[in-house]
């Protein structure tokens, strides 16, 4: 048994229960913090119920009201709908215009994809520098990606024109006799529409490669240096395994943002020339608003949905063991 103090009581000599107490005392949380814990928890609770929510209402719901749409020969000009099953689907099988426009698509989402991360990549090399100038260059290069579609589409075709501003430059520069004709001609305005968006993707995936290379350790690079590695050893055997996460995140978004693509297109050609360049969600519309076909289009939206997730899915896999690889 330990010593007790003859005043108080207490266990002295004892430091097994001393640190019992202190122990307790640290335990026990006063009632004003618990208080703040609670309210903070219920707080993101909230939060978090409202964001389910609303994705709920905004997304959930009109996606399973598409997908029955999609099983009936819904019209807004009848007053009812009939339900048809797979009609729709079968449909699409024979649907000239559908495989045209999913082609166009597929071909500009790969091709923009790959230049937009490409060039991403070399002017976040570019504008990794601390100087002011270079981070006024940063906000630039990422103004494509804030601006309207519909603004852009709008300066672009203006510039497009056969008497806009490649034309009149191109003519100056005794590049060519004779204006031509951009948006007109099939193979040219899919050229077209695939620089325009290119150019618009380029802003984010500058943003987001250039945040991966700042995270890189200068050490690595000056380790490498005294190795006597080269700068094209370095930028493969550094630069290229680090940023590999971020170009996960980049291909994959871009991949995304050009199989839904619409604004752009129809401002810029209406998916003409004789629909060359009609993307797969401009179809939807046409079919939905300009044919009153909303089972029709509920369909095929059902199909883009699924094609688009098939390919994210993919293609994120690839990548995930991409960057084991490297």
């Amino acid at each position: 048994m330990g010593l007790r103090d003859e005043v108080t009581g207490e266990a002295i000599g004892n430091p097994g229960n001393t640190g019992t107490t202190h122990e307790r005392r640290r335990r026990v949380k006063p009632l004003s913090t618990w208080f703040r814990d609670a309210s903070q928890d219920l707080g993101l609770r909230l939060i978090a119920a409202f964001g389910l929510l609303l994705y709920a209402v905004f997304i959930i719901v009109p996606v399973l009201m598409s997908l029955r749409s999609s099983f009936t020969d819904e019209n807004p000009l009848k007053s009812g709908s009939n339900w048809i099953g797979f009609d729709n689907y079968t449909e699409m099988l024979h649907d000239p215009q559908l495989r045209a426009s999913v082609l166009f698509t597929l071909a500009l989402a790969v091709g923009v994809t790959a230049v937009a991360n490409v060039a991403g990549l070399l002017l976040a090399m570019l504008l990794n520098r601390t100087r002011l100038t270079y981070r006024v260059l940063r906000t630039v290069a990422f103004l494509p990606q804030v601006v309207s579609g519909v603004i852009v589409g709008f300066v672009w075709k203006a510039i497009f024109t056969q008497d806009g501003l490649l034309n009149d430059t191109l003519l100056k520069l005794h590049v060519m006799d004779q204006p031509v004709d951009w948006l007109g001609r099939p193979h040219l305005a899919q050229l077209s529409v695939g620089v325009v968006v290119a150019w618009v993707l380029s802003g984010f995936t500058t943003v987001v490669h250039l945040a991966a290379l700042q995270n890189i350790p200068r050490e690595l690079y000056d380790a490498s240096s005294i190795d006597g590695a080269t700068a094209p050893q370095q930028f493969r055997t550094i630069t290229l395994r680090m940023v590999a996460p971020a170009t996960t995140i980049s291909v994959t978004i871009s991949l995304i943002t050009v199989l839904k693509l619409y604004d752009i297109i129809q401002v810029l050609t209406s998916g003409g020339p004789a629909n060359a360049t009609q993307s797969t969600a401009q179809y939807i519309v046409k079919m939905a608003f300009t044919s009153d076909r909303f089972g029709y289009a509920s369909a095929v939206a059902m199909f883009l949905l699924a094609l688009s997730a098939v390919i994210a899915l993919s293609v994120t896999s690839i990548l995930r063991r991409r960057e084991v690889d490297l």
